[in-house]
């Protein structure tokens, strides 16, 4: 598969030279701080899950549009200094990078106004028994593991790979690790997994973990998103209450879960055992939404759903060339920052008529 640049699946918006760089927080025009950067390295993946991307006939990014480890810690560093705290690394898949331990010592040692930065990562669990020591020892602070099902037939089936062992096995050296707290991320799918939600939560509860439950999305590169798949939020609240008394957590803030204590249940540590539910289709958060993303090629998002994105890669490149002062780009660097976090919207809207699906899938868009 040749890789091509994917020119057409975005919009890029033309930030005015003289749109104020703006001081302080990165407050939006709705009043939301943001201080949450999630960092895709790749567009490339070990899996080929059927919610997110084609098993054959993807368009890669191209390599040479993928930003540098430091591109990445220069935005990242401007970031820091606006008021990002932390720091999500995704993909794709991160650890397919090969630089991937760099990537997390360098932006474990950025700080910002309040400190050092915290630095977390989204992985589907492959490769990470190898990789964790290292990466603990980098600076990494915590996972979020995605399992969709324990069931190794329907796991080659659902991302038509037959790597079960291999994300198990990441999981157990996660949850002997230091990092924590250790998430579990599963896409609730509504005759493909709804049988396995207590199971899930069981397998999460005896290693450690918090089990996430995410709505299905309409982020599929293949754009075959239906609403009639998915799981809702009260369908998998309904399945567990089945089992469990759920308990609500207050202090939601920005998160994007809404949780629950596991009445009764508590964790090998001695800690309450709770469930996150993260409802983006029928029970949106927007209003509380503190996140900006990175894509691998350079493109700032205010919003995971959007269809306009802000070009960083052409001052990045131009500083390689004479007479680009680094002050001069990092200051570019947070016109532009500023001008995506005042570009965001109310919400995603995915419930109006009007919707429409972003051209980018998941994998290129970053978790």
């Amino acid at each position: 598969m040749v890789a091509v640049p994917l020119v057409l699946a975005r919009r890029p918006v033309e930030v005015p030279e003289d749109a104020p760089a703006g001081t302080g927080p990165l407050v939006d025009t709705h009043g939301r701080v943001h201080r949450d950067l999630r960092v895709s390295l790749t567009d490339r993946c070990s899996l080929r899950c059927t919610y997110c991307m084609p098993e054959q006939g993807n368009e890669w990014l191209a390599r040479t549009s993928i930003l540098t480890l430091d591109e990445i810690e220069r935005v990242a560093r401007v970031a820091a200094a606006a008021g990002i705290t932390t720091f999500r690394l995704t993909g794709g898949e991160p650890l397919l990078r090969a630089d991937i331990v760099d990537v997390v010592r360098r932006l474990a040692a950025i700080s910002g106004p309040d400190g050092p930065v915290e630095l977390a990562m989204t992985t589907n669990g492959i490769r990470l028994a190898e990789l964790l020591p290292a990466l603990a020892d980098a600076g990494l602070r915590r996972l979020n593991i995605s399992i969709d099902t324990l069931r190794r037939d329907r796991f080659r089936e659902l991302t038509r790979r037959d790597r079960l062992p291999d994300v198990l096995d990441g999981i157990a050296a996660a949850a002997a690790s230091r990092l924590r707290p250790l998430k579990l991320n599963t896409v609730a799918m509504r005759g493909v997994n709804d049988d396995e939600l207590v199971e899930l939560v069981d397998f999460a509860v005896g290693h450690g973990a918090e089990l996430r439950f995410i709505e299905q999305m309409p982020l599929d590169a293949g754009h075959t998103w239906s609403r009639d798949a998915m799981v809702t939020r009260a369908g998998i609240l309904d399945a567990l209450a089945a089992r469990w008394r759920l308990v609500p957590l207050p202090g939601r803030g920005g998160a994007p879960a809404e949780r629950f204590v596991l009445d009764g249940v508590v964790l090998p540590s001695g800690q309450p055992a709770a469930v996150g539910v993260i409802a983006s289709v029928t029970a949106p958060f927007c209003g509380a939404c503190d996140r900006l993303r990175l894509t691998a090629d350079g493109q700032l998002r205010n919003c995971l759903f959007s269809t306009m994105e802000y070009d960083l890669l052409p001052a990045l490149r131009q500083a390689q060339g004479p007479g680009q002062e680094g002050a001069v780009l990092d200051a570019e660097i947070e016109r532009m920052l500023r001008a995506c976090v005042r570009g965001k919207l109310p919400g995603h809207a995915i419930d109006d008529p009007s919707f429409l699906q972003p051209t980018r899938g998941m994998n290129a868009i970053g978790g």
